[in-house]
């Protein structure tokens, strides 16, 4: 399936990973599935990267009660928690080993690549039913049909 995400949203993801280089930023993606089985983010919900120190520079958490955080904005939006995003700072866009062992199969997982400060690609996975591997989801720019928020 793809990931239905506008620029706007996607231009607020880089802002959000380029100005919390040289750490990892992250968020959840907010949005609803459409009867095609397409995912449609329609608001973002930046999060602390609860990681401390070095630590923060290559690995983000996300706590239960941040979870709960996102879960209870999702309702009150009337939205669901699609997925998540987050940035690598001087690395590739794609998910780590780490990141593979930490997702959970049907949600969508935005990577971006923020190189010296500059956010740059930006890309989209699903992990595998089995959680084995990542496999890349098209992102794809929305018709303009749903309401963003923004």
């Amino acid at each position: 399936m793809n990931l239905l995400i506008s620029e706007t949203l996607l231009d607020a993801i880089r802002r959000h990973g380029a100005a919390t280089y040289p750490h990892e930023c992250c968020g959840a993606l907010l949005g609803r599935v459409e009867e095609n089985g397409s995912k449609r983010v329609l608001d973002l919900l930046p999060l602390d990267n609860r990681r401390e120190g070095e630590a923060a520079r290559t690995r983000f958490l996300i706590t239960a009660e941040d979870h709960l955080f996102a879960l209870r904005t999702a309702c009150e939006r009337k939205l669901d928690i699609i997925g998540f995003y987050h940035s690598h700072p001087d690395h590739p866009a794609r998910p780590s080993e780490f990141d593979r062992e930490h997702a959970l199969p049907w949600y969508s997982y935005v990577v971006v690549r923020v190189a010296q400060g500059q956010a740059q690609e930006i890309t989209s996975w699903m992990l595998a039913d089995d959680r084995s591997r990542f496999e890349p989801e098209p992102l794809v720019a929305p018709a303009s049909s749903h309401q963003e928020r923004g």
